[in-house]
Formats: structure tokens, sequence, C-alpha cells
């Protein structure tokens, strides 16, 4: 599938995007992600012409609403409203965390995330972190979800593609932008959604850190957030 079909009929397109690495550039400390310059300008002006835009993110929803107002947001992989994490996880990744030089760790209420990104070796400590993190993950019946130099525990049903068959329902395209492994659900979805006649655009928003796997599985690459929104604002 193209993007131009997914133009094509644009009215009745559901725009779905991931908001860090794909809106927002990639930084070393969570909180202080903020979308490019341009996003706003090129969301509002994208808004009225389609059917949906929405940004489905890992975040919690009230961070990347502040941002971007005016912005339908799914926040915590569509799991907002869900328990929170037991306080006796918490503590136990806390420690985990607080075990591993340049860790931190990441409180969102219903999902816990360790990011390894400050690490002197990111890819040793994510290595270490792994099984542990997967064990208590498995015991409290949590998921373990992985990405950009973050472990994530997170509640049943986080799943983007779950989140994106919901909000693409009645529409006649839909594309999806993103950059991580979580996205992969939400491309598995729309090449679901293809086979019934649905047409899609799954598009990997390329950089030093996306994975192989999310570029191999995408209809299109586009160069950083600076390349999505220049697509966008081409629609």
């Amino acid at each position: 599938m193209t993007a131009a079909e997914v133009r094509a009929r644009l009215a009745d397109a559901a725009i779905l995007l991931d908001f860090d690495g794909s809106l927002a550039p990639i930084v070393e400390r969570p909180e202080a992600a903020r979308p490019l310059r341009e996003a706003p300008d090129v969301l509002r002006g994208l808004r009225p012409r389609v059917r949906r835009l929405a940004i489905v993110t890992g975040r919690p929803a009230a961070f990347v609403e502040a941002l971007l107002p005016g912005i339908e947001v799914v926040g915590l992989y569509g799991t907002e409203g869900a328990p929170d994490v037991d306080q006796a996880v918490r503590e136990e990744v806390a420690g985990l965390a607080g075990g591993e030089p340049g860790a931190t760790l990441e409180d969102k209420g219903t999902a816990v995330a360790v990011h390894v990104r400050g690490a002197a070796d990111p890819e040793a400590a994510a290595a270490g972190l792994r099984g542990p993190l997967a064990r208590i993950a498995a015991a409290a019946g949590l998921r373990l979800l992985e990405g950009k130099r973050v472990l994530e525990l997170a509640a049943p049903g986080s799943d983007k593609g779950v989140v994106v068959r919901r909000l693409a329902e009645g529409a006649e395209a839909v594309a999806f932008a993103g950059d991580d492994l979580a996205d992969l659900a939400a491309f598995d979805e729309l090449g679901r959604q293809a086979g019934s006649g649905l047409a899609v655009c799954r598009i990997a928003v390329g950089g030093p850190e996306t994975p192989e796997e999310v570029l191999v599985a995408a209809d299109l690459v586009v160069d950083g957030p600076e390349g999505l929104l220049d697509l966008l604002a081409s629609w």
C-alpha cells in the first residue's frame, strides 16, 4: 500500500501517529521530550481534512495533550483507567533500576518503565535487566515491552494494534506512523486490515535507533520526525 492511496481517501482516513521518535525527537530524559516546533501547526492544518487524527502513545495522555492541545491522544497503549501497577511490583522494579548505574525509573501508574539511555553501555544494561524484569512481569501478570533504550512493565492489553483497530473503525483508509518495536503491533493490525480492502500505509520514522524490524515492515520510510511532518504537510 502507498501514501498516495491514503491521500486519495483523505476525508475518510484515520491518521494515527506515535509520539516519541515520530513527532518528537528522542531525548536523554523522557520528561524533556517535545514535538518539533512545526508539529502543532501541521496537525491543526490536517485535522479538519481527515476523518480522524489521533496520537497513540505509551505516554500518559495528559503529557502529550499539554504539548499538542486539541489533538486526540490515546495514552498508555490504550490502558488508561486500568488498575495501577501494584506498589510491591513498583518497589521491586525501582530496586532493579537503582542497582544499574545510569538507569532511571518512570512510573506511569498502569505501567512502570526503566530507561537505560543514561547507562554507560545501554545495551549491556538492558541485557542485565531483561531477565529479572521478565520474571517480575510474569509473576505479576504484566507484559514486558521493549523499546529504544527502555524496558517497560505494562498492563495486559497494552497493544497499539488493539488501539488502531478501534480508532480505524468506519474509516476507508488508515495511516500509522511509528519508529519503535511497540509500533509493530499497529503495523500488523494494518496488514490485516489491508486484506479486507482498506487502504493502509505503514510509515516507519527512520533514525539511528529505529529497529530494522520496523523499517522492513513499513510501506514507507521517512527521514526522522522532520520527514514525517513534511509528509503530513503535503497531505
